[in-house]
């Protein structure tokens, strides 16, 4: 089985447990919080993944971070996780968890990369137009700027793209002066 199927489920697990104890938005600011640890500290996943250290040195080193920092409950998930010997899919099991998270509370990202900073009121619109297309209740907005795309913008949520960029317009207007 693939370890994206694994930790879904492993996350599916953690999200049921968090509502059975009221705690849903707890694990989900703890799953947030390990997966930015992870992030900038590639060394505790290769840890994690590394199947020589010992799983009692794991779980002493996950306690040793996050024992003031996530619940008991996350806690607890990391341990049960960890001695089941399955501490190389905890880092995949949090960006499960936070995507399953987003899908039942009708959050969705959205990527902009534009020419420029776009303004309070472009992003407004871009926002409305998100929830009303998808049905989202909420939109993450992420902003990036690349000056190479000359205008415009490029949307991009879930695995769906809209590009409005002036440097797309001219690259399909030149492959239509090419044929």
């Amino acid at each position: 089985m693939s370890e994206i199927k694994v930790a879904g489920r492993y996350a599916k697990s953690l999200i049921d447990l968090s509502v059975e104890n009221n705690a849903l938005a707890e694990s989900y600011n703890d799953m947030v919080l390990f997966e930015k640890v992870v992030d900038d500290t590639p060394e505790l996943e290769a840890i994690l993944k590394n199947p020589i250290v010992p799983l009692d040195k794991k779980i002493g080193i996950l306690n040793g971070i996050f024992t003031d920092k996530v619940s008991k409950l996350t806690l607890s998930f990391f341990k049960v996780v960890v001695s089941k010997g399955r501490s190389s899919i905890l880092f995949a099991t949090a960006k499960q968890f936070v995507q399953q998270y987003n899908q039942l509370k009708g959050i969705v990202t959205a990527d902009v990369i534009s020419a420029t900073a776009l303004t309070a009121e472009a992003k407004s619109q871009i926002v409305e137009t998100v929830k009303r297309e998808l049905g989202a209740k909420e939109v993450i907005f992420n902003e990036k700027v690349n000056d190479k795309l000359i205008g415009g913008f490029i949307l991009k949520v879930g695995d769906k793209q809209f590009d409005a960029s002036i440097a797309s317009s001219l690259s399909k207007l030149k492959k239509e002066l090419a044929h």
